[in-house]
C-alpha cells in the first residue's frame, strides 16, 4: 500500500477551508441523480458516459440485475441492483471490467444512524500543492464538513488519513491501494464503523494533502 513516502510533510490543517473553492456538480440535463444505497448495501455504479456503454453492459448483465442510467458526482454511471455483501459486488465488479472494459465504483451506506451534516466554519487561506494519484484504488469518506471525523476514521485505518478530490467534492482519502483485497476490506471497515465511504478509481482522484492533521 502507498502511504506517501515521497510526498512533502503538511502542515496541521483544518478541512473546511478547501470546500468553498470546489464547484458544485449538478446533474446534465434528462438524467437524474443517483439514488443512494440503502443502509448496509453495496451499490454497483458502473462508469457508462455513452449511450453504447450502456447497451453493451446491460446486455452483458442478467435481466434480475436492475440497472439505471444515472449521475453521480460528475459521471454518467449505471446503477446497478443492490449487494447485501462486498463479495458480491467485488464479483460483479471484475465481470464488469473483464467482460465490458468499464470501470465501477462500489458505495455503501453505513448501518447507523445518517451523520448530520453541519455548518461550515469559516474559510481559512492555505497553499497546497495538488497531484494526481496513479494507478489503482481509492477508499474515499464523505465527511460531511466535520473534521473531527478524521481521528475516527484514522483509528479504522490504523494510519494517516489523507484529502482529496474527487468529482469537484473534498473527500478524506483513507486507503491508497493497487491491492484490491485491502482495498474492499478497507471499505467493510469503514461501513461497520458508520462511515459512508466508496472505492474508486484513483487515477481519477486529486491529493490535495497526504495526511491530515487537525
Amino acid at each position: 500500500m502507498h502511504r506517501f513516502q515521497t510526498l512533502p510533510s503538511v502542515l496541521g490543517l483544518t478541512i473546511a477551508h478547501l470546500i468553498g473553492g470546489m464547484s458544485s456538480v449538478f446533474a446534465q440535463q434528462g438524467i437524474p441523480l443517483c439514488q443512494p444505497p440503502n443502509r448496509g448495501e453495496y451499490l454497483l455504479l458502473v462508469v457508462s458516459p455513452t449511450a453504447n456503454n450502456q447497451k453493451q453492459l446491460r446486455s452483458a448483465l442478467p435481466p434480475e440485475l436492475k440497472t439505471i442510467t444515472c449521475k453521480y458526482l460528475n459521471e454518467t454511471v449505471t446503477r446497478v441492483g443492490g449487494f447485501n455483501k462486498i463479495d458480491d459486488a467485488n464479483r460483479w465488479a471484475r465481470y464488469v471490467s473483464n467482460i465490458v472494459g468499464l470501470s465501477a465504483i462500489i458505495t455503501t451506506r453505513p448501518t447507523t444512524p445518517d451523520v448530520q451534516p453541519q455548518q461550515q466554519p469559516p474559510q481559512q487561506t492555505v497553499s497546497y500543492n495538488p497531484q494526481a494519484l496513479g494507478e489503482g484504488y481509492a477508499v474515499l469518506v464523505d465527511y460531511y464538513n466535520r473534521p473531527e471525523l478524521v481521528n475516527s476514521v484514522q483509528q479504522v485505518v490504523r494510519g494517516n488519513v489523507g484529502f482529496v478530490s474527487y468529482g469537484q467534492r473534498p473527500y478524506l482519502l483513507a486507503v491508497y491501494t493497487t491491492n484490491q483485497t485491502e482495498a474492499y476490506n478497507t471499505l467493510q471497515k469503514l461501513n461497520n464503523g458508520g462511515f459512508v465511504a466508496s472505492i474508486v478509481d484513483s487515477r481519477k482522484v486529486i491529493l490535495l494533502r497526504s495526511t491530515v492533521r487537525l
